[in-house]
């Protein structure tokens, strides 16, 4: 099993995703949701905001951008 360690240089990543969790009410697992995709959320979390703004994205967008497609209508 490899160990992976990753890095959230801004602060408050796991506040905006709980918050975006919370926003979706209950019946939602978001241990197991954050889990599977958490190396997108790195991945977006590592860029600078100059970097996000190029891409179309505000650091507060993260969460919904990585898990939005899970809660289509």
């Amino acid at each position: 099993m490899n160990n992976v360690q990753l890095r959230y240089p801004h602060p408050g990543w796991r506040q905006r995703l709980d918050a975006y969790f919370a926003n979706l009410g209950q019946g939602v697992n978001a241990a197991t949701l954050m889990r599977a995709r958490m190396g997108e959320v790195a991945g977006l979390e590592s860029l600078s905001d100059a970097e996000l703004r190029e891409i179309g994205l505000r650091r507060v967008d993260i969460p919904a951008r990585v898990f939005d497609d899970m809660f289509a209508a």
